[in-house]
């Protein structure tokens, strides 16, 4: 018999439908936890799997989609055990040859530094369920309906952990593909092809026709068999009951044109039935099977954006290293963090595409700092980190809790070293720089250095690494001390570059230690490399003259399509303004200046100590009137529009509370304004609260009191707090289509007992249409949203 990776990608693979659905339909009541009928009744659990096996599926999940010690406690293992048996009972009575995949979904919390659920412990809550879905007899661990990065890097890790199984993930992505926490489909790829996931795809939230262009993104990025499971479209409430907009053979046809776009396993989520599985499996076998094509793109990643390395050179900036740097030391001594950020922040404004982090001194615990400094700085800016350590450890720890694909500085020629740090990169992902030394120290020539490039990489093909993820240094030797370095370099990064078809990298600024004027040097011997070949340079971005030679490099090299980029930089700059256009193209002041600009940023520390230096001098309204608030409603415009993520956002908000505590603090004898008082709430049978504690905390900022009943909240619960609380607006969150019934019956209930209040509504399955049907007064597809309506409501 053949195994699951056997025929995953080589053949249709057919996954089942809803289960939620289907459960629903044998009587399953709003609220009751689907997990729990594995014990109460598993003989209707085993006859919805064995329609689904009947309808062609040759992939069953098990039913644990919400199974977790959160929500279970001890009767978690047992739960997964059992439901293991139950669909390896369905599976052997209809079809042998299928396959049981232990389904994992998400905790329904927000990981810190974001939320509360630390990140290690989400692994180990993801691991215990999979270990004992594996020792049941699973054949595969499917992750499905993740829609935060984090979380789907803890779950393929408890899986890789916990397990010799095959890993497949899907995630939940909206029309623009984007997961709720910011990642895009391209950023996603990169992460989870680096951690060695088996197949990866797109499950839920909408309909295949809307799924479309998420898919074709999906195809063009990954070279791994993809997942397609739609919902039956989107979703609308008729008569207490859920309801999807495509018929069987409405989905089916889509499901067709979908196979025709290159896709490899294909099945349902909400709203699906046997008889959509079965019409789609009927048409979708008629077409030819297309296998997923090898991508060779060379591509980092942090949560929320992807740099690719090739079509330009790639810069990085230098500046967070202490190396000859005194401030920084101190910074790294006094444990500032507050500096090392607002030193990233300057470097993301004058032009980094990825910021270098090395932390290293010698009396300094350096893994830690590395974490602390990393996780700090992945929560206010979008750009993908270089990690720069010489210690394993620092290594390990930080690509564990690297929220991305990284780049990883660095490895050498030397055996011993490889064997260290090449396991590292495989079991985490990640796109490895090596340099061209090994045993013998720094070869001499660049014939000997290009020999050690080819160690390098062929050693790593050995542990699994292609070559698409190794960029090797050169290593730039100052000309000071030896007049030929120069052009050693120039002509290993050529070699690199023709004769291996590998990608480069440099320390630019190494070549002119001693020399006075160092950038003349520095920045002509960047116009050269890059002339050679140069993929990655690390040099300082607030250099001028590097930046300089950087786009006019590009522009002439014909990396500059219609040398837009030099274009917009240096048009509208006069000519005795040229030498310092850095200084006056700046519109925004430095990070550290402004207690508007700190919020902006999430510099909690600094928003704390700025407010506390205006406080002695402004009235705290007037302080937070004229920047609090402007400052989150900047941040705000910005999430809407997309160019910042809900990392940044919540951040902003952390900053923005810090400096309202110390608002609070000195006006403790003046009654506090608030603007107006309202109920949030996860519905009954819901334990989800991942947007409901997002919208609380940005209500709280823009000057709301917060009445936060929970989770798995009942009905009559909220009304009573309502009524007794004289509330005018109670948001109600829920994440499955499941307990929308109880989102319905809240609001019913509401409109009888306490017709004066609004109800907004939001969470995963909710569309505009959904809430309109159910009667709710205003959707709130995001935070801001929810703040918006807020502020017209109470003025």
């Amino acid at each position: 018999m053949k195994t699951f990776l056997d025929r995953l990608g080589k053949e249709w693979l057919f996954c089942d439908g809803a289960t939620g659905t289907m459960l629903q339909d044998m009587g399953l009541a709003s609220g009751e936890l689907p997990e729990t009928w594995n014990l109460t009744h598993p003989d209707e659990v085993q006859s919805y799997m064995e329609a689904y096996l009947k309808a062609g599926s040759t992939i069953i999940n098990t039913n644990t989609f919400g199974l977790n010690r959160i929500k279970f406690g001890k009767d978690t293992q047992r739960i997964t055990k059992k439901a293991v048996e139950i669909a390896k009972a369905a599976r052997d009575a209809i079809n042998p040859d299928a396959f049981v995949a232990l389904d994992i979904g998400p905790t329904g919390k927000l990981l810190a530094p974001m939320g509360d659920l630390a990140f290690e412990e989400a692994v180990s809550i993801f691991g215990e369920v999979i270990q004992a879905g594996a020792q049941a007899g699973a054949d595969l661990v499917l992750i499905e309906t993740m829609n935060d990065s984090y979380e789907s890097k803890a779950a393929v890790l408890a899986a890789k952990e916990n397990c010799d199984l095959p890993v497949c993930i899907t995630n939940t992505y909206d029309e623009s593909g984007t997961l709720m926490t910011g990642a895009t489909v391209e950023s996603m790829v990169a992460m989870l092809e680096g951690l060695g996931v088996d197949a990866l795809g797109v499950n839920c939230g909408v309909g295949p026709i809307q799924m479309k262009g998420v898919i074709q993104r999906l195809i063009d990025a990954s070279s791994l068999p993809i997942i397609v499971n739609p919902n039956a479209g989107l979703p609308s409430q008729i008569h207490g009951r859920t309801v999807y907009d495509l018929k069987a053979e409405m989905f089916a046809s889509t499901m067709a044109e979908i196979a025709d776009m290159g896709v490899q396993v294909m099945g349902g989520c909400c709203g699906t039935t046997p008889e959509y599985i079965e019409r789609m499996i009927h048409m979708v076998k008629q077409k030819p099977f297309q296998t997923n094509t090898k991508k060779n793109r060379s591509v980092i990643s942090s949560g929320s954006q992807v740099v690719e390395i090739g079509p330009k050179p790639v810069i990085i900036g230098e500046r967070i290293n202490p190396t000859g740097k005194k401030r920084f030391k101190q910074a790294l001594r006094d444990h500032d963090i507050n500096y090392i950020l607002g030193v990233g922040l300057k470097q993301e404004e004058d032009g980094a595409m990825v910021l270098d982090v090395n932390v290293g001194l010698p009396d300094i615990d350096e893994p830690s700092m590395m974490c602390e400094v990393m996780t700090n700085l992945q929560s206010i800016t979008s750009l993908p980190l270089q990690i720069d350590t010489s210690d394993p450890i620092a290594l390990e720890k930080a690509l564990r809790l690297y929220n991305g694909k990284p780049m990883i500085n660095s490895v050498n020629g030397k055996q011993e070293n490889m064997d260290v740090i090449f396991p590292l990169v495989k079991k985490y992902g990640g796109v490895i720089v090596g340099l061209c030394l090994d045993e013998q120290g720094i070869p001499e020539t660049a014939q000997d250095r290009y020999e050690v490039a080819q160690k390098i990489v062929n050693t790593a093909a050995t542990y699994g690494i292609e070559k698409k993820d190794i960029v090797l240094d050169a290593l730039a030797m100052t000309i000071s001390s030896n007049t030929a370095s120069a052009k050693i370099t120039l002509d290993t990064i050529r070699m690199i570059t023709e004769q291996l078809h590998c990608h480069s990298i440099l320390g630019v600024s190494n070549i002119s230690f001693g020399l006075p004027h160092r950038e003349i040097i520095n920045s002509h011997f960047l116009t050269m490399a890059i002339n050679n070949g140069l993929s990655c340079a690390i040099i300082n971005p607030g250099n001028e003259s590097m930046m300089r030679a950087y786009r006019a490099s590009c522009a002439l090299l014909n990396m500059d399509p219609q040398c837009m980029d030099y274009i917009s930089t240096y048009a509208d700059v006069p000519d005795e303004k040229i030498e310092t256009i850095h200084s006056a193209k700046k519109t925004k002041q430095n990070v550290e200046e402004t207690l508007s600009s700190a919020v902006q940023h999430g510099l909690v520390e600094q928003a704390k100590i700025l407010c506390e230096k205006e406080i002695q001098t402004k009235n705290g309204l007037d302080i937070i009137d004229q920047e609090l608030i402007p400052a989150l409603d900047i941040v705000g415009q910005g999430f809407e529009k997309k160019t910042i993520f809900l990392p940044q956002l919540l951040m902003s908000a952390d900053a923005a509370k810090a400096a309202f505590e110390v608002i609070k603090q000195s006006m403790a004898d003046t009654p506090q304004k608030i603007k107006g008082r309202i109920i949030l709430a996860t519905v009954k049978g819901d334990i989800h609260d991942i947007g409901k504690n997002i919208v609380k905390v940005m209500l709280e900022n823009y000057g709301y009191q917060v009445i936060d009943l929970g989770k798995d909240v009942d009905p009559e619960v909220i009304v009573d707090t309502a009524i007794k609380e004289n509330i005018s607006l109670v948001g109600l969150s829920a994440l499955m289509t499941t307990t929308v019934v109880s989102m319905e019956q809240t609001i019913q209930l509401l409109h009888e007992k306490k017709p004066d209040t609004k109800v907004m509504v939001g969470g995963a399955v909710m569309t505009q249409e959904y809430a309109d049907a159910i009667g709710a007064d205003y959707y709130g597809k995001d935070a801001m949203e929810s703040v918006r309506y807020a502020n017209s409501l109470f003025g």
